[in-house]
């Protein structure tokens, strides 16, 4: 059964990336600007992929893969 590291659509996305380092560089491929941004640290990932216009399953799978160690 594959694990996941319990990230979900709730979660602020600053929270996310502090907790797991190799997820910014997710946020960057997908050219949002929530690194060092100051909302960041209140955005949820749900709200920032509809702030930037982006599909959450597939952003929250590569967050996923990302803490996994597959990008």
């Amino acid at each position: 059964m594959e694990q996941r590291s319990s990230i979900d659509p709730d979660m602020v996305v600053d929270e996310i990336m502090r907790k797991w380092p190799a997820t910014v560089a997710v946020v960057l491929r997908y050219k949002m600007l929530c690194v060092g941004c100051p909302i960041g640290t209140f955005h949820t990932v749900a709200e920032a992929c509809r702030e930037h216009r982006i599909d959450e399953g597939d952003f929250l799978g590569e967050l996923e893969a990302a803490v996994r160690g597959e990008r």
